[in-house]
């Protein structure tokens, strides 16, 4: 488990990168650089029909280089916080890393305020796509297959902890941030990208996987990042490859909607190998799996101090060290951390209580939220034409709802403008709101709960479902 450097000792052309004369001194060893024009010609001026991807940095486009090289093309989706010459010194730092499990940067272009990145593609697309994805797949994930990509992608993510210095927190593993080369060796993508973005960004993606479900509970509530939330993050994904499923869906029995529970609940009973993906058809090594699941919960832990470290987790995985049943205590568990109580009743039951947030002003809004806070346990439908639309709910608006408890619930919110489709798609919304709730109570600022709502409201952990309808 290595990480090394490999220089790509290319001399900064002018011409390629619009920045002063003193910028173009660097010493950009590790970063190519392109013209915005040669990444356009790359992706057929990032046609619609190349796009293959989109999270919270941006969209991503396959592209074929002059030389006939296939490339990843990452249009950033917000301006760098940074200048020209302070966003080229991160990008080489990020390019320095070497790791069979890491995504390879080999460039970037930076044209005004356009800031663009180009990696390595990787043929079998992300673990959310191919494993997960509830579509047809030709890839046939047998048990040794998913054991290698567990392995893989903690080893990954140890380097990332514990090889470089400074170390990196990715903030965000989860399985749309796990892609497959052509043997189905696990990258980990987008690593080392938050620094580059304002610190009052979120740089959480809201796209393909469900983002609250991988969230340690220290960080959700408080912020607090440190390398043990990835180590939470990983635990959940350790457990979707084992299971075959997203971490939540609300399709499911009430019982079996959020996997972590799910997977707690089978481990108190010893039951853990009725988890296993049934698509593997029992073959698949049953002690191997419930060790896995083991580690899962060790990562899941709802104290920080009791998670291991990743090198540890690697070990682990690998038979090097045993796993302690011992050690294992409850997880920080979804329906803990939101503490939700949900209201669900027949679709006539909203008629008097919704509010389509494209045709109210605020003022009606507010009257609304004070109206129904009457109630013992108030219900509220919002319903909006656009991402744009819901994103311009205040912060007041949202202290008033925190502030009367008011669950949104079962709410469906056609958003027609989110992802450059051609026909509306429909969102499950369901409880996102009352998350928001409970984490005022716990005494999460309200600017941090606004930052998370504004990004994810519509879509936030619950996009699983929505992954699965436009078949990702």
């Amino acid at each position: 488990m290595t990480c090394f450097s490999f220089f790509f000792g290319r001399k900064l052309d002018s011409s390629a990168l619009h920045i002063s004369e003193a910028e173009e001194t660097l010493d950009l060893r590790n970063v190519k650089l392109y013209t915005y024009k040669e990444l356009r010609i790359a992706t057929e001026h990032f046609s619609p029909a190349n796009k293959i991807g989109e999270g919270g940095y941006g969209s991503v486009y396959k592209g074929r280089l002059k030389g006939g090289q296939v490339v990843a093309v990452k249009v950033l989706s917000a301006e760098s916080k940074q200048g020209a010459r302070e966003f080229l010194t991160e990008l080489n730092a990020i390019a320095d890393v070497r790791h069979e499990n890491l995504v390879r940067l080999y460039g970037c272009c930076v044209d005004e305020n356009q800031r663009i990145l180009v990696y390595s593609y990787l043929e079998n697309n992300s673990l959310a796509q191919t494993l997960l994805g509830g579509g047809y797949s030709r890839i046939q994930f047998s048990w040794r297959t998913r054991s290698a990509i567990c392995i893989g992608v903690a080893r990954g993510l140890a380097c990332l902890h514990e090889e470089l210095r400074p170390h990196i927190v990715h903030r965000d593993i989860k399985a749309s941030n796990i892609l497959l080369d052509k043997d189905l060796t696990p990258k980990i993508s987008d690593f080392g990208l938050a620094k580059l973005f304002p610190d009052n960004m979120t740089h959480i993606s809201t796209r393909v996987a469900g983002t609250i479900g991988y969230l340690a509970p220290e960080y959700a509530i408080g912020g607090r990042l440190t390398r043990k939330a990835d180590v939470y993050s990983f635990g959940v994904l350790l457990i979707e490859i084992v299971s075959g499923r997203w971490n939540t869906c609300t399709r499911l029995p009430v019982g079996e909607q959020f996997l972590l529970e799910r997977t707690w609940v089978l481990y108190e009973r010893k039951e853990l190998a009725v988890l296993v993906d049934a698509a593997l058809g029992g073959d698949f090594d049953a002690e191997e799996a419930c060790r896995f699941l083991k580690i899962g919960l060790l990562c899941t832990q709802d104290s920080p101090k009791l998670r291991p470290s990743m090198s540890t987790v690697v070990k682990m995985l690998t038979c090097e060290l045993p796993v302690n049943d011992d050690k294992i205590t409850k997880p920080g568990l979804v329906s803990d951390f939101m503490d939700l109580k949900i209201r669900s009743g027949p679709k006539h039951d909203w008629k008097d209580t919704s509010c389509d947030l494209n045709s109210s002003g605020s003022k009606n809004v507010e009257t609304l939220i004070r109206t129904s806070a009457a109630s013992t346990s108030a219900t509220i439908t919002f319903t909006a034409a656009s991402y744009d639309t819901i994103r311009s709910l205040s912060a007041s608006l949202v202290a008033l709802m925190l502030q009367f408890q008011i669950v949104l619930c079962d709410a469906y919110a056609p958003l027609t403008n989110l992802h450059n489709y051609s026909k509306p798609q429909v969102v499950p919304v369901d409880n996102v709101l009352a998350m928001f709730i409970v984490l005022g109570e716990r005494g999460a600022s309200l600017n941090h709960m606004n930052d998370l709502l504004m990004m994810d409201f519509g879509i936030g952990y619950l996009s699983i479902d929505y992954a699965k309808e436009i078949n990702l």
